[in-house]
């Protein structure tokens, strides 16, 4: 089998049909699609998992677990696939129709070990809007990251790429569950250990923005766990022996990474007590960031809120959050 596309579900019975309409329409048929029931309270997502098991028997399971986290469900849905190669959709998201379709047909040219492709948000009232240009732009492969080391700077998601299932098994690699950032913690490993890969410019996925979705959550302090994820990030790197190679791009993933979630916390409270901790991060791991070669190329919006978390202008910095977003 080609595919195992693995969904997570929890609680979003509002969002699921979506997203399955999205899946059922490929027009693919070697893949199976694993909806893993990730102990949903809603009353409503368990019992959809199962209509949609029921009526497409041939292709789609449904695994129902305990709560453990969309790390966890992610891990089942892996432990459980069949397919060569695992593609991760949140329930809340959708594909294009021809995602499949086009993934395989790049598979036959190169047999890569991943694809990594292009996204678009997703407003709940249907409005799109393209993401910011990937810094591996311009990069197609089959490479590898020390051939193109700027693949560690583009978006960590585990849904922005399709991964051979046998590199997750092969190193043991994992999401951790419950925490945030689970991402991070995990795709930086795949990219160190793949033995090829290759960029797609095609806008596969569709992100939705909504106001209930983890990462918008108002439990602010979790922004922190971007830390561990760090920390995790750089782990294998550490091991391989491969740190001062990449300290460059693992520098300025730092920075970046701090930048979003200290932006997140920003935006809500600029008087939250742990919003040095953030940076203090960096210039402990990171002492010499201000010399990465790299940092300019991350754009005025994101030198000037560097050098506001510098300088600790936490109310300058959401006053400028809210001018961008009226302008």
């Amino acid at each position: 089998m080609k595919f195992s596309v693995v969904v997570p579900v929890y609680n979003v019975a509002d969002y699921l049909p979506k997203c399955m309409d999205s899946l059922l329409c490929q027009k693919c048929s070697d893949w199976e699609l694993i909806l893993v029931d990730d102990g949903a309270t809603d009353g409503k997502c368990p019992a959809l998992c199962d209509e949609y098991g029921a009526k497409h028997p041939d292709l789609v399971r449904v695994i129902h677990q305990p709560n453990g986290g969309l790390g966890a469900a992610r891990n089942t849905g892996l432990e459980h696939a069949r397919g060569d190669y695992v593609l991760f959709v949140d329930s809340d998201d959708t594909v294009a129709p021809d995602t499949l379709a086009r993934l395989s047909e790049e598979i036959e040219k190169t047999h890569a070990d991943m694809y990594v492709f292009s996204f678009r948000y997703v407003t709940e009232a249907g409005e799109e809007r393209p993401a910011e240009p990937r810094p591996s732009a311009g990069k197609t492969g089959p490479m590898t990251l020390r051939e193109a080391p700027e693949l560690l700077l583009d978006p960590p998601m585990a849904w922005a790429r399709l991964c051979r299932r046998s590199l997750f098994l092969d190193h043991s690699i994992r999401f951790p569950g419950r925490v945030w950032y689970e991402d991070l913690c995990t795709t930086p490993s795949l990219l160190l250990y793949a033995a090829s890969i290759v960029a797609l410019d095609d806008a596969f996925y569709g992100y939705l923005l909504r106001e209930g979705s983890i990462m918008r959550s108002s439990n602010l302090k979790r922004n922190l766990e971007i830390l561990n994820a760090l920390d995790m990030a750089r782990a294998p790197f550490d091991a391989a022996g491969q740190t001062e190679q990449f300290w460059p791009q693992l520098s300025c993933l730092a920075v970046t990474s701090v930048l979003d979630a200290a932006r997140r916390v920003l935006t809500v409270d600029p008087k939250a007590d742990f919003l040095p901790d953030f940076l203090n991060y960096v210039k402990e791991h990171y002492p010499d960031y201000r010399k990465c070669e790299l940092l300019p190329k991350l754009g005025k919006k994101k030198l000037i809120l560097l050098k506001l978390l510098e300088g600790k202008h936490y109310r300058l910095a959401k006053t400028m959050f809210r001018l961008a977003k009226l302008l």
